[in-house]
């Protein structure tokens, strides 16, 4: 499931023509944290998962919610 959660982040934001680093400008992080988001090893706040689903055009149910 974990893997498959990031999974869904990163391929969000490959389908925007986004690297990391320029999603991390767009939401106010680091491109570390973004690819340890994606990589599964780190929460994001909730503040930081809504700035990343509006960046990306996605819900927090598309991409964080776990089934």
């Amino acid at each position: 499931m974990e893997g498959e959660k990031n999974e869904r982040i990163r391929a969000a934001r490959v389908a925007c023509g986004l690297s990391q680093q320029e999603l991390a400008n767009l939401v106010g992080a680091t491109r570390q944290t973004v690819g340890l988001i994606e990589a599964g090893r780190y929460n994001p706040s909730l503040k930081l998962c809504t700035a990343i689903c509006k960046t990306l055009g996605k819900t927090l149910n598309d991409l964080f919610w776990e089934e």
